[in-house]
């Protein structure tokens, strides 16, 4: 079981093996966590990233699942995209929310990543219930079958932090 550490701060200034990018399907960018690692990543990353399009993630990246490209700019030497499940009331979607931190898991192992930074996937325009998240995303870490040997939660606010950290206290 990987250590777990939770920090407050900016995803995309972390020093990690790999950062993992709550993404959306089409790998090209968008808002919030994916728009500033791809901002601050360079055009590396995108380039990477329509290249995958271009190949066998015609279709783009199913929900659940993780891919990996250089990190460009970043203090990583990968990045992990995988696609959160925008939150529904009417189905629970907690199992694809799972699976987002296990296939990034999954990977950075393939990878032999040692050391995994990820947001708060699903949180933001997902309308994830960041209490539900949190518990999910312990859990499924807590649960995985990694060599990773750290997962560092990197947090945007305090309402985030004091979440994961109830989560990761019990």
């Amino acid at each position: 079981m990987p250590t777990i550490t939770l920090v407050r701060g900016d995803i995309t200034r972390q020093h990690a093996d790999a950062i993992v990018n709550a993404a959306n399907s089409s790998l090209l960018g968008g808002g919030g966590v994916d728009g500033a690692i791809h901002r601050r990543g360079g055009p590396a990353i995108l380039k990477e990233c329509r290249r995958l399009r271009a190949g066998h993630l015609g279709k783009g990246l199913p929900t659940g699942r993780a891919v990996a490209t250089t990190a460009g700019d970043l203090d990583a030497r990968w990045v992990i995209h995988t696609v959160g499940p925008v939150h529904r009331t009417t189905e629970d979607r907690s199992g694809l929310l799972a699976s987002c931190y296990r296939e990034a898991l999954r990977v950075a192992d393939e990878l032999g990543a040692r050391d995994v930074a990820f947001p708060a996937i699903s949180t933001g325009v997902y309308r994830w219930p960041l209490d539900d998240a949190a518990r999910i995303a312990v859990e499924t870490v807590r649960g995985a079958d990694t060599s990773v040997e750290e997962v560092r939660f990197v947090l945007f606010d305090d309402r985030a932090h004091e979440a994961f950290a109830a989560q990761a206290a019990r």
